[in-house]
């Protein structure tokens, strides 16, 4: 005999100076009470907006810090401050001998016990050493950076990486913020004065790969127009895509480059900042940038831009920036966002996509044994939502695939499913009180995220269970149910929509599985033009690849960004 289990959920509330003790909820209590959403769970076929943002919002939460995704959409929509905690080692490589004099400009100043702040930008902000244009101008890198400090961007200040970043240091000053994060083939640091919060550790001359050894590693000036920027003596190509022949280890620079950037691809991400999402800051985010909704409609991910954002939605950007940089260091709830969003993805990133492979692999000789696998499956995301009386009346189970009036015994499971992890945020009035505006933007992210999630599994489930497929909810066998390739045929669609609109980055991988001498590598700048120079239409929607480990390596072509065997 099946019998009911009991279940308990604890939610841990930090406080910055008490802790107060919350009354414990069982399931017995109505948890979407607590829930701002609560009048919406009336309707499981009401598919999410085609224009909603949230699932946007919560991958770019869930891809902080991590160069894959960031890799494969170049136009960044957020901002993040953060520090980097005392201790933390930096590396500044440079082929001349200009080291102290760049490193320590106005002398040498030893800061022990500090932490040095930045502001990230949740973009791939390339550099600009003569590569093609295409990342800088047109794929929305340099937006967010441009807007922020000079109010405007101009495609043809693509090349003005000086000004940028002492503008961006200027700009910063007024808000103690010591530099700049970005992301290129990895993650670096612009510091704005390296005389302030670090110290030198060592300064190394180091051996060469270059042929010549005497021979400077080619560095290309940031700027055209940087008065002072004294270029090394050497007449070779500063372009890293072409063939020196000074440089013939060449392909062992690249790869090596690239697997650099490879360590950082995934959770947990660069773990040697830390950032500080109570000042989350998203152009994403409807309550501040309303103007660039129109841009993104009927456009892909790929497509979205802010160059089109309105002086006074700009205006609004830079006023909660500003709020989120000069308030005190206990502002916020205590919350632990980061985790709270990858316990969410955690859930479903793996599961779903073995429900894509199962699907996908069904036949009309296995339909019938797969079909009870994949309900199996199904009811194992849900166990934690599905009540004891969760299961239909006779009269309520429907022998169409679309089960619209007959499902409305599991809403309560879909209720539950997309409101526990943060129904008690919602309940607690202290804490929310304590929510900054980023918190709130955060939270409502993740409710509507995880709300379109939930709808589909449990949808699925509930066609699952209508079909006869449960065999914790057996049917009676005068009961006409639906026949297993409808079924299925359905689930696919269902699962399909699903993963497109969450767009998970982890699930971009090179199929089948690389081997052991290779790596899964995504087109990165600079390697992504095409062989005649111009650019890749590929590159502007990059897709990844297997490239060999070691010689004979997988040529990033010096003149295209196409690979070679």
């Amino acid at each position: 005999m099946w019998l009911p289990s009991p279940s308990l959920v604890l939610a841990m509330l930090q406080y910055a100076a008490n802790a107060d003790q919350i009354p414990l909820q069982t399931s017995s209590d109505n948890m979407a009470t607590v829930s701002p959403l609560d009048s919406k769970w009336t309707d499981l076929t009401a598919r999410a907006d085609a224009n909603a943002i949230s699932q946007l919002i919560f991958d770019s939460v869930n891809s902080i810090l991590q160069h894959w995704t960031h890799t494969r959409y170049r136009n960044g929509h957020s901002i993040i401050p953060g520090t980097v905690p005392v201790g933390t080692l930096l590396y500044h490589g440079r082929g001349d001998n200009e080291l102290r004099r760049l490193l320590f400009p106005n002398g040498l100043q030893s800061i022990q016990n500090t932490h040095f702040h930045f502001v990230g930008f949740g973009t791939e902000a390339t550099r600009t050493r003569g590569a093609g244009s295409y990342n800088l101008r047109d794929a929305g890198t340099l937006e967010a950076q441009d807007l922020l400090v000079w109010g405007k961007f101009d495609p043809e200040r693509w090349v003005d990486e000086r000004e940028r970043i002492d503008d961006l240091c200027a700009w910063g000053k007024d808000f103690n913020i010591d530099g700049y994060l970005r992301m290129e083939m990895d993650f670096e640091i612009m510091l704005c004065d390296f005389s302030q919060g670090v110290e030198l550790v060592s300064a190394d001359n180091l051996a060469s790969w270059w042929t010549n050894p005497t021979t400077p590693s080619p560095l290309r000036p940031t700027s055209r127009s940087t008065p002072d920027f004294h270029p090394p003596a050497s007449s070779h190509s500063l372009d890293p895509l072409d063939d020196d022949p000074s440089f013939p280890t060449g392909d062992i620079f690249r790869f090596e480059t690239v697997r650099a950037g490879s360590w950082h691809n995934h959770y947990p991400g660069k773990t040697r900042i830390s950032l500080d999402l109570t000042g989350f800051i998203s152009f994403y985010d409807t309550t501040l940038a309303p103007s660039l909704v129109s841009g993104r409609q009927g456009t892909e991910r790929w497509d979205h831009r802010l160059a089109g954002i309105s002086p006074a939605d700009l205006t609004a950007i830079e006023s909660r920036l500003s709020e989120a940089l000069t308030r005190g260091p206990n502002a916020g709830s205590g919350v632990d966002w980061r985790e709270l969003y990858r316990v969410v993805l955690e859930r479903y990133v793996e599961r779903l996509e073995l429900m894509e492979y199962l699907l996908n692999t069904t036949t009309a000789d296995n339909i019938n044994e797969r079909a009870r696998q994949i309900q199996t499956q199904l009811r194992v995301m849900l166990t934690p939502y599905i009540l004891y009386t969760s299961r239909p009346t006779p009269r309520g189970i429907s022998s169409s695939v679309d089960s619209t009036g007959n499902d409305s015994w599991a809403l309560p499971v879909w209720q539950g499913c997309a409101t526990r992890h943060t129904a008690h945020i919602h309940a607690n009035t202290d804490l929310k009180s304590r929510l900054t505006s980023s918190e709130r933007l955060l939270l409502r992210t993740l409710d509507e995220t995880n709300r379109e999630i939930c709808r589909v599994v449990v949808r699925m489930w509930v066609a699952g269970v209508h079909a006869g497929l449960d065999t914790h909810i057996p049917l009676e066998d005068s009961q006409t149910v639906a026949a297993p390739p409808l079924v299925v045929q359905e689930w696919r669609l269902e699962a399909g929509a699903l993963m497109k609109w969450l767009d998970w980055g982890v699930w971009v991988k090179c199929r089948p599985a690389c081997g052991v001498e290779e790596i899964c590598y995504l087109p990165t700048w600079p390697y992504f033009r095409g062989p005649d120079r111009t650019e890749d239409e590929r590159w502007k929607r990059p897709q990844p690849q297997c490239i060999r480990q070691f010689a004979p390596y997988s040529v990033l072509l010096l003149n295209a960004g196409l690979l070679f065997e």
